[in-house]
């Protein structure tokens, strides 16, 4: 029986209710890329407040930096140390890559070289040109495929960075106007969730922070030992790379592998090992252990986060697997798990 002044559903209403929600998860499918783009960025800017927060603190001679001051001291930060590494970096491998193309000799006399070996004299030399500049052609066609791809995600990148800021100085009005759709009795107990979420994601910073130094340190000294060239440049590189899970380590692994075989396969064979036996104890060890620390997940959590994350969104997908996994464990306690009751005390 309906109780006076209820507002129940009617068949019409629960109809137009299941058209609109399908239409609503349509339109997210269409829109999937941007609201993935606008989730990671909303998630990094709560990963980084805690950072914000403390370079709000500072006092510099009666001087307190304001929230958009912090972020241009961050990212003119961040602009520094990226212009030094590559001032530092890139010059010797320029003047490498200058010596070894003044070493390698042009095409036509490469050829020429070819066929005065007596087992090599049956070769063509116009066919072997043409095969060479079809080949050339192909590279430069992928080549600039590739550049074109490139630019896309330079171009996510950067919106990436601006939705970041943009969520950083006026995350707390959108906070608000999100929790203003709530009723006023679920409210408060989604806050208090939320925010502890936001400590929690802090955390994960400092931890993955953490992991990036120990690669770091420990690739930079291995390449030094085995006579890696640019070995402090590829050791800060490697570790730079570790702030996208397995990836980034992908990345490190091919590139001081190619460089190392331009002088030694000594060399390649040890980076190989030191890599083979980091990545385990990094995978088994202090990743699951770290992050445990920090943010409180277990390690399989963390493993299965990442699995995840990565297959549902790629980079992006890895790079907040463990702040979603921090968000969803914290709703997931608060709403789903039933929690025992205190026992009374016996009289």
């Amino acid at each position: 029986m309906t109780q006076p002044g209820a507002n129940p559903r009617t068949p019409r209403a629960n109809i137009v209710f299941v058209f609109a929600l399908a239409l609503a998860a349509y339109a997210a499918w269409l829109l999937r890329e941007a609201l993935l783009l606008l989730y990671v960025s909303a998630l990094f800017a709560v990963v980084l407040m805690p950072v914000v927060r403390a370079i709000e603190r500072l006092r510099i001679h009666g001087w307190q930096p304001q929230k958009g001051a912090t972020i241009f001291l961050m990212l003119l930060t961040v602009t520094v140390a990226l212009a030094g590494f590559g001032f530092l970096a890139i010059p010797p491998v320029v003047r490498d890559l200058q010596q070894l193309s003044a070493q390698t000799p042009a095409l036509p006399q490469l050829l020429s070289d070819l066929q005065k070996n007596p087992w090599l004299r049956w070769l063509d030399s116009s066919e072997l040109s043409a095969r060479f500049q079809g080949v050339a052609s192909h590279a430069a066609a992928y080549t600039l495929l590739s550049i074109k791809d490139w630019a896309g995600k330079v171009a996510n990148l950067l919106t990436g960075i601006v939705l970041t800021i943009y969520f950083i100085l006026e995350g707390d009005r959108v906070y608000r106007w999100f929790l203003s759709f709530l009723p006023p009795q679920g409210r408060e107990r989604l806050d208090q969730t939320l925010r502890r979420s936001a400590r929690r994601m802090g955390n994960w910073l400092l931890g993955q922070f953490s992991l990036m130094v120990i690669l770091g340190v420990c690739s930079t000294t291995v390449y030094a030992l085995l006579h890696v060239r640019y070995a402090y440049a590829l050791g800060v590189l490697t570790g730079l790379l570790n702030i996208v899970p397995v990836l980034g380590a992908a990345i490190s692994i091919v590139l001081v592998l190619l460089i190392a075989a331009i002088d030694s396969w000594t060399s390649v064979i040890g980076v190989a090992i030191f890599y083979a036996v980091y990545l385990q104890i990094e995978n088994s060890l202090l990743t699951p252990r770290i992050m445990q620390n920090r943010v409180n997940l277990p390690g399989l959590a963390v493993l299965v986060a990442l699995l995840f994350g990565f297959s549902l969104a790629g980079v992006p997908g890895a790079l907040v697997a463990i702040p979603t996994a921090v968000l969803v464990s914290e709703l997931l306690d608060e709403y789903l798990v039933w929690k025992d009751l205190p026992r009374q005390a016996a009289p």
